[in-house]
């Protein structure tokens, strides 16, 4: 319920569309990560597919519903999903899903009439997966509709963004995002659901990030060294000691998020110079961050990297 607040134009849109017996063969859900864009695509496909007086099994187990997204890295992790436990995911869709995909839509739905494809996200496809898939939305079969994540459109292919119709997803005002967090996160404290709320700039997926992470005392550290420096390194080693000493990756990345984060906060309200600086230590970050997903890399020394980009941000260059 939770993740689906706050999207009241997406739906109006989306039923407009069911309701209007002229159904678009493809749409792209696009909007910053984190604002309930999969929850929606989840919801819609359900919609899409149901049949009056015909039971309908979960989304997960639909037949009708194909749900495409980066699969578990090796055999370990394919046992660790389906333990429930947290696990490592290759670099992107391969070519590979998608044709098993193009394999089922030669087949007809099993329960109804449609069959919602969903692709979660767009941006993780590989070329060659790309390229596959235009020729289904270019020739799509009767009754398959396709629902495509998209965090980052502007990276996609103009010849995909071409032949979807285009459902955008807005950041989610405060209340709506501490609902979220209360709804799915009750037990945490109201000191952390606050900052989290403050934090995550109209995003509920960042918000329980934040509450999942502990990143109270995280933001703590990154505010006090983009804002007084850290020529003595003492910062760093708070910061480090904030963030663990083996946080694993999913820890990290939530880390280099909040960083980026205070980066732009601090923009807007700083000097030419140092803005100057804290636009490019936040592009450094966002390649740092797209890195940490898949390269082997020492934790402590990844803890360095964030706090020194950031101090050579709040600092006078030659000083860090």
């Amino acid at each position: 319920m939770g993740v689906l607040l706050g999207h009241e134009e997406p739906w109006r849109e989306w039923h407009a569309a069911i309701g209007g017996g002229r159904m678009h063969h493809a749409w792209l859900l696009t909007g910053p990560a984190g604002l309930g864009k999969s929850g929606f695509a989840k919801a819609a496909a359900a919609e899409l597919v149901a049949e009056p007086d015909v039971a309908q099994p979960p989304v997960e187990h639909h037949p009708d519903i194909l749900w495409l997204e980066r699969l578990p890295a090796t055999s370990d992790d394919e046992k660790k999903r389906e333990e429930g436990k947290p696990f490592a995911t290759k670099r992107s869709i391969t070519v590979d899903q998608v044709r098993a995909m193009q394999r089922r839509l030669n087949t007809r739905p099993t329960l109804g009439s449609k069959r919602a494809i969903v692709f979660d996200s767009a941006d993780d496809l590989e070329k060659s997966a790309v390229n596959a898939l235009l020729k289904s939305l270019e020739e799509p079969p009767v009754g398959s509709i396709f629902l495509l994540v998209s965090h980052r459109p502007g990276g996609l292919l103009p010849t995909v963004r071409s032949r979807c119709r285009t459902l955008r997803f807005r950041p989610l005002d405060m209340a709506d995002v501490e609902a979220v967090t209360r709804a799915l996160r009750p037990d945490a404290s109201e000191q952390a659901r606050k900052s989290a709320v403050e934090a995550a700039h109209g995003s509920p997926g960042a918000a329980l990030r934040f509450i999942d992470n502990d990143l109270a005392t995280i933001r703590k550290e990154l505010l006090g060294i983009v804002e007084n420096g850290d020529a003595d390194f003492s910062r760093r080693g708070a910061l480090a000691a904030a963030i663990g000493a083996r946080p694993d990756r999913e820890r990290l990345l939530a880390s280099v998020e909040l960083a980026r984060t205070i980066c732009a906060e601090n923009a807007g309200l700083a000097s030419r110079p140092v803005q100057a600086r804290l636009i490019e230590v936040h592009a450094k970050l966002t390649r740092f961050g797209a890195e940490i997903p898949y390269a082997n890399f020492d934790p402590g020394l990844a803890v360095v990297e964030i706090g020194g980009l950031l101090a050579s941000a709040a600092a006078p260059k030659g000083s860090v």
